[in-house]
């Protein structure tokens, strides 16, 4: 089999506001607040972790699998994904919800309203990996209801799957046991920097704690590249310039896609975060976070452009 995607699945419904929300909020009366914005725009945009993370892996070759929990409203995009070479066999609907679905608010200098509906994604935890027919290689847990990342966690260890552990920003809603858990008996860990404190703060575990079981460690840094730490080294790596730069939601989601690509192409750390590092410059160009498109081909020829030798990549095309 091959790579198991978990994490939510979800619309973003997205606005803009044209003027200043700090022009309309009076402080003064900030316990009786009530306010409504006339927006001028909105748009839906396919998103949720799982998803973006599948989307980019399909580009570079991977047929996953995706797992989740949907409602009602999902099967235009579940055709959509299916299109992209992505396996949906493993995305359950929940009859009278929802879909999981994100809602922002954004004005003229970018400050925003934000909410999040979970939807059916708060039955996540109602499906078990127990259901494949075929034992994965690989299982991706990204944000999710963090009652199925926990069992997902406790599924992998049972059934002896490797999982990659991206706990990210549903590490407010865990507790410091099950964090101890997922990370301790993880494959690879992959956080922000901001995350990896936050992370040790709630879960008591030291940074050479941390390595001492990870295969691998991958934390971003921004515009500073990212840092992957395995076998007692940390390699370095740089971002790759955008074209230009119009939305960064997702560029995490594509950068993990990326780096996963190259480990199961067998190739060396440095490489495998580079292809992230690229994989994820593609999202921050365009407006949503699966709204980018290249070919094998062209990733090879940006690839070298930025990096130099892109002869390790060849083996995509296979």
């Amino acid at each position: 089999m091959t790579i198991v995607c978990t994490g939510s699945i979800a619309y973003d419904y997205l606005m803009t506001f044209p003027g200043y929300f700090k022009d309309h909020i009076l402080v003064e009366h900030l316990d009786s607040i009530s306010l409504s914005f006339l927006v001028d725009s909105m748009v839906r945009q396919r998103g949720g972790t799982a998803p973006n993370i599948a989307y980019s892996l399909a580009l570079l070759g991977e047929n996953p699998l995706l797992f989740g929990t949907v409602g009602e409203d999902f099967g235009d995009y579940r055709v959509w994904l299916e299109n992209q070479g992505i396996d949906t066999s493993g995305v359950a609907v929940i009859p009278g919800l929802f879909t999981a679905s994100f809602f922002a608010n954004t004005d003229r200098s970018n400050a925003q309203i934000c909410s999040f509906y979970p939807g059916a994604m708060a039955q996540a935890s109602s499906l078990s990996l127990k259901q494949l027919v075929k034992k994965p290689d690989l299982v991706i847990i990204s944000p999710n209801d963090p009652g199925a990342m926990y069992k997902l966690v406790d599924e992998c260890i049972e059934l002896g799957i490797p999982y990659l552990y991206d706990p990210s920003q549903q590490l407010i809603r865990m507790e410091r046991d099950e964090i101890r858990r997922g990370v301790l008996h993880a494959q690879s860990l992959f956080v922000n920097e901001y995350e990896f404190e936050l992370l040790q703060k709630h879960s008591g575990l030291t940074p050479e704690i941390i390595q001492e079981h990870l295969q691998y460690l991958v934390i971003t840094r921004g515009e500073r590249g990212a840092s992957i730490y395995a076998g007692g080294s940390e390699i370095r790596v740089a971002v790759v310039p955008p074209k230009q730069i119009l939305d960064p939601t997702g560029v995490g989601d594509a950068f993990r896609s990326g780096f996963v690509r190259g480990v199961r192409l067998g190739l060396d750390w440095k490489t495998c975060g580079q292809m992230g590092a690229l994989a994820a410059t593609y999202v921050l160009e365009q407006k949503g976070t699966q709204n980018h498109a290249y070919t094998i081909n062209e990733f090879i020829q940006r690839y070298a452009e930025n990096f130099g030798d892109a002869k390790a990549l060849e083996s995509l095309l296979n």
